[in-house]
């Protein structure tokens, strides 16, 4: 465990040179505070938390991290993300792929900065809004490899104006 512990702050350490924060496979459950304040005078551009067992990330990470452009999730046991991600105003690319959404997070689509979203992977049936997506900079959503309902998927098509879509062929009827 000792080993983790030096892994995280030697990654921090290089975080402050590089602005990119690197804590994947350190089989984390939760972003310790010790990061935040390791890096509270280092405005990061990206940071990869890939390869861990994060269940949550807290509503802390946006405000210490406002101004990040790409944030890897990847390979974690998330099912939701924190209404505080509107505040990664910058974000660009965003990957929630392999973990355990059932429903894509309606805060994605309120980034105005995200380009491409990579949700490969989960279990996502559904979306939780209604509402038009604000992102106009949003050109790739890949949802393949979800359990896609045949209505989320037409309402997904309705929504696509300006981005592409990446969806798995339906192979077989809802239950």
């Amino acid at each position: 465990m000792a080993h983790l512990v030096v892994k995280v702050i030697e990654r921090c350490e290089n975080a402050t040179e590089s602005s990119d924060l690197d804590l994947s496979q350190c089989e984390l459950m939760q972003i310790p505070d010790a990061v935040y304040h390791l890096m509270r005078n280092t405005e990061l551009k990206s940071c990869n938390l890939s390869g861990n067992v994060l269940k949550t990330v807290s509503p802390k990470f946006s405000s210490k991290f406002s101004a990040i452009t790409d944030l890897n999730l990847s390979h974690n046991q998330l099912a939701r993300l924190p209404d505080e991600f509107t505040m990664l105003s910058l974000l660009t690319r965003l990957n929630i792929s392999h973990n355990s959404f059932i429903v894509l997070p309606q805060v994605v689509f309120k980034l105005p900065k995200l380009a491409q979203l990579d949700a490969q992977h989960n279990a996502i049936l559904e979306i939780d809004t209604d509402e038009a997506i604000t992102s106009d900079c949003l050109a790739l959503v890949d949802l393949r490899n979800n359990p896609l309902s045949r209505i989320f998927r037409r309402r997904l098509q309705d929504f696509q104006t300006s981005f592409r879509l990446e969806i798995s062929n339906e192979d077989e009827d809802d239950w």
